[in-house]
């Protein structure tokens, strides 16, 4: 490896004299992007990852110099992959710069594409704010350029973090209209009971019984043949449990539903903070007695 390493180096040293030199024949930054593509390869080979991106940085620089903005783009997204193994911050700020040129020269699709792996380096972190703001980036994207199934993918991630950070309202909106906008694709209209069941949680987080009630109405309107789901006679009974402040009711209805159909991470952890809720009112109660 470290054969491989001095190679690159060399070939760095040789990209940084051609750009100091002049040149008669052809574009020294031309000539200098060669010798630091090569360099990037040998520090790979070397697994040096700062140092190959680094010279892909170099590398980016000079297609910008040389106006091949496309070029400058993946150069700068293959920086940010190498800076991905060692430094998050580094990775981040060099995909930044490559989604903004591909943006620059209207390849959308790409910007969104790493708008997409951006948010997905935030949410490694678990910095969600972040991560819902380039998913929310991504998302427009691709729903620009009609990848819908992609589109969806993002928003669905930001209404899980809006959910995860208490902000329900936003979380509802983004589920309702990934609903209302599935049951007209033949392929997607399986997904609908999910979609409204995660809304309906999230109805229960507010507290609301009127507006989770209204909601139900709502969704009955929208897919006729929800009201004969377990999904709907689930958010029903816990509708009624959250009225009637009855914690037992509510974790029975939870029980029954999951021995058929398994919950996910995401609704536990929903509907753990409802009943949490509705013991703390319970002990209210108590107390007041």
């Amino acid at each position: 490896m470290s054969d491989q390493i001095a190679k690159g180096e060399e070939f760095e040293k040789q990209g940084d004299k051609k750009l100091k030199g002049w040149s008669f024949f052809g574009s020294k930054h031309e000539d200098a992007a060669d010798l630091y593509e090569k360099a990037a390869n040998f520090y790979k080979l070397g697994k040096s990852w700062d140092q190959a991106g680094a010279v892909y940085v170099k590398l980016a620089e000079c297609f910008v110099k040389a106006n091949s903005k496309h070029e400058a783009a993946n150069a700068y997204a293959d920086a940010g992959h190498c800076y991905k193994k060692t430094n998050s911050s580094e990775c981040i700020s060099r995909l930044e710069q490559s989604l903004d040129l591909f943006m620059e020269i209207g390849r959308l699709q790409m910007s969104a594409r790493y708008c997409k792996e951006i948010a997905e380096l935030y949410e490694q972190e678990q910095n969600l704010e972040k991560a819902m703001v380039y998913f929310d980036k991504a998302a427009d994207l691709y729903q620009g350029e009609e990848v819908n199934s992609h589109a969806n993918q993002c928003r669905l991630k930001i209404a899980q973090y809006a959910a995860e950070l208490e902000q329900y309202p936003k979380a509802i909106e983004i589920y309702e209209d990934i609903a209302r906008h599935a049951l007209n694709n033949n392929l997607l209209k399986y997904g609908v009971r999910g979609h409204l069941l995660n809304a309906g949680i999230c109805q229960l987080c507010k507290g609301d019984v009127v507006a989770i009630t209204n909601a139900l109405e709502k969704y009955e309107d929208m897919d006729p043949t929800f009201s004969g789901s377990r999904e709907y006679r689930l958010l029903k009974d816990l509708a009624a449990s959250v009225d009637e402040e009855d914690v037992e009711k509510y974790t029975d209805a939870i029980k029954e539903f999951d021995s058929i159909t398994k919950l996910d991470a995401q609704k536990t952890t929903l509907l753990l903070r409802v009943k949490e809720m509705l013991k703390a009112k319970e002990m209210e109660e108590d107390d007041l007695t």
